[in-house]
């Protein structure tokens, strides 16, 4: 695939979910694709390659066939009404994995003067760092590995955060019934030793299958175990799932 064709799951408009943005009415462009297979992970269709992407409109669903060029992608995006989007999330699946067509799309889309938000599983610095000057705001999640069932990946995301300080960002840490006090104490002396001021969003997961959440008691203590270090913790929920828009 050429640095200026992207594959995709899906384009459409919808209110932020998670984080620090939540209720924000964002244009979404979700990337095909990731790094990962966490346990959790709430949209196991786009993790892979298909022949086809989704654009959602409030009026109709419409298949594109992948790849996306970059003119096209952005014709896709700036169909939905400028007035009513806060910004453009860049979400996946794991957006850096093409990197080499964000570092085409990006400086075009920036022409229009839309925020462009980032969200990312924090473990590709080397990629962030080629586009970290071309997005606004940095969605950044750290993996605690009793919730995903993959490895620790605190030296990666250290060393992306570092990076993704240079402009907004926020944490975000899911927790589910196997997350440990432990890890959410690892989490945080990692994220206070760049900044204390950087904002925690603790997100107990959504349940499906296996996967449960954290009890109310197990979320109290792992937002105290943070606030030792951290200035800024919160506990949000997916209020995307929670209001029925998935």
């Amino acid at each position: 695939m050429s640095s200026t064709e992207a594959q995709l799951n899906e384009v459409f408009s919808s209110f932020q979910g998670e984080g620090l943005y939540a209720g924000e009415r964002q244009t979404f462009i979700r990337f095909a694709g990731c790094n990962l297979t966490c346990a959790y992970c709430d949209t196991p269709q786009a993790l892979a390659l298909t022949k086809e992407f989704t654009v959602k409109t409030d009026k109709e669903t419409k298949k594109y066939n992948n790849p996306a060029s970059v003119q096209q992608l952005l014709e896709l995006t700036l169909a939905f009404p400028k007035n009513l989007t806060h910004s453009v999330s860049l979400t996946g699946g794991e957006p850096l994995l093409q990197v080499d067509f964000l570092k085409n799309f990006l400086p075009e889309l920036r022409k229009e003067k839309l925020p462009i938000y980032l969200e990312t599983n924090g473990v590709l610095p080397k990629h962030l760092e080629e586009i970290i000057d071309l997005v606004d705001i940095v969605s950044f999640d750290i993996k605690l590995p009793s919730a995903t069932g993959l490895s620790p990946y605190w030296k990666e995301h250290k060393a992306a955060l570092e990076i993704a300080y240079t402009k907004q960002v926020f944490t975000k840490v899911v927790v589910t019934k196997e997350s440990k006090p432990k890890e959410m104490d690892e989490a945080a002396t990692l994220i206070a030793e760049i900044d204390a001021e950087i904002p925690l969003i603790i997100q107990p997961v959504t349940p499906h299958g296996h996967i449960k959440r954290p009890l109310p008691e197990e979320l109290f203590a792992f937002h105290a175990i943070a606030k030792r270090k951290l200035k800024q913790v919160r506990v949000i929920p997916q209020v995307h799932k929670l209001s029925g828009l998935l």
